[in-house]
């Protein structure tokens, strides 16, 4: 943090007024630069200098939460795993539409891929009530069944993880990354340590933390890493 935004932050902590004059006049690139400017200022040397930067960065951009600097958990070589994923046409399935929506497709059908969100299909719902289960559980079994390769973005549901986990330890399935970002209460700490308790590629944010804003971003920086587009 600069001098001048220490000052302006004291300022507004004492109760001063903000005025159109304390706004910074930016393009939207420029924002999305600035914006990086000032993680990397206050978070010093506390990212790793690798290829995590920039998945750690998008996800305090998205959520202005340092704290994932040190909660973002990475297996050994999934950036790389991943990104080799990606350029064999690997599709993302995530647990909700929100995370759906926020996946770059653009980039992502320029690198070979689709994504795809299975929660509001109507042979989910029907099954999910059969078994009295949640849909998204029934979602990763729907995705499991396209016999390709597959990267899980689960930002909203712990269920989904423990079926992915129920479904790897079976040898039924193997992803090549879960993304474990899961926010909330109930279960969502336990799920995501049984991910990285697993012999696979994961990203997983450990605690309470996430969400699917957060999984979508994750599968951003990816697509911009493979492809060079962003910063």
């Amino acid at each position: 943090m600069t001098e001048q935004n220490r000052e302006k932050e004291a300022e507004n902590k004492s109760g001063r007024k903000i005025s159109l004059a304390d706004i910074e006049h930016l393009g939207p690139m420029e924002i999305e630069k600035r914006s990086f400017e000032i993680i990397t200022q206050e978070a010093g040397d506390r990212i790793p200098d690798d290829e995590r930067a920039m998945i750690i960065k998008r996800v305090i951009h998205t959520s202005a939460d340092f704290e994932y600097i040190n909660s973002l958990c990475f297996s050994e070589g999934a950036v790389g795993h991943a990104l080799e994923a990606l350029r064999n046409g690997a599709w993302i399935i995530t647990d909700t539409n929100m995370a759906y929506s926020g996946i770059n497709k653009p980039s992502l059908k320029k690198a070979g891929g689709e994504a795809h969100c299975f929660i509001a299909d109507e042979d989910v719902a029907q099954e999910a009530k059969r078994l009295g289960v949640t849909r998204a559980s029934v979602c990763v079994d729907k995705a499991a069944r396209l016999g390709r390769p597959l990267i899980y973005a689960v930002g909203n549901a712990p269920t989904a993880l423990v079926r992915l986990y129920e479904l790897i330890q079976e040898g039924r399935i193997r992803p090549e990354l879960i993304i474990g970002v899961p926010v909330g209460f109930v279960n969502v700490v336990q799920s995501k340590e049984l991910i990285m308790q697993l012999d696979v590629p994961y990203i997983v944010a450990r605690g309470r933390k996430g969400g699917s804003n957060v999984a979508a971003c994750i599968c951003n920086a990816l697509l911009y890493l493979l492809d060079g587009s962003r910063g």
